[in-house]
């Protein structure tokens, strides 16, 4: 299962969302530089490496927006150690305006 099936089926089940995207931003990062195994590294821009999360739900009404991004980020947590460099957050709760 790719990393991205991972963490919708993770946000899915915690969260229960009426809105979700998990959108691979991997191409979007080619050509910058990591620090990988104590040196920098090249990114060619394949893979599964940044992502963006899209997320409306119920479970974010009343939390403040820092509490939102730590909930996610919790939930995402092994995905985070496990090779994702990068993880933009934009999360709502039902009836708040989204950009997207």
């Amino acid at each position: 299962m790719s990393i991205q099936s991972t963490m919708e089926n993770k946000l899915k089940a915690a969260f229960s969302p009426e809105r979700l995207a998990v959108i691979n931003e991997s191409h979007l990062h080619a050509g910058h530089h990591h620090a990988e195994h104590g040196h920098e590294a090249h990114f060619d821009g394949t893979g599964e490496t940044h992502f963006r999360v899209r997320v409306v739900s119920a479970a974010f009404a009343g939390m403040s927006r820092v509490d939102r991004h730590r909930a996610v980020n919790e939930l995402l947590a092994d995905e985070l150690k496990a090779g994702v460099h990068a993880l933009a957050i934009e999360p709502a709760a039902p009836g708040e305006r989204t950009r997207w």
